[in-house]
């Protein structure tokens, strides 16, 4: 588990802001449950625990600047 600064990606930085708006749609139409809130712990409750308690234990680069 991580304690402390999150090490910043570039690359996934990118990705995350470039996926578009239609690619989201059209997950959202076909994919039952995507984008819904706490859909992650019907599907995977171990990941999503992780997820939670991560996020409490772990900051990003650019929070810091905040």
């Amino acid at each position: 588990m991580k304690f402390g600064m999150r090490k910043p990606s570039i690359k996934r930085s990118i990705k995350a802001r470039t996926t578009g708006r239609v690619k989201r749609a059209v997950k959202r139409s076909v994919v039952p449950g995507y984008g819904k809130k706490g859909m992650g712990w019907l599907k995977d409750p171990k990941k999503a625990a992780y997820n939670k308690v991560y996020k409490k234990t772990s900051f990003s680069f650019w929070d810091v600047f905040k």
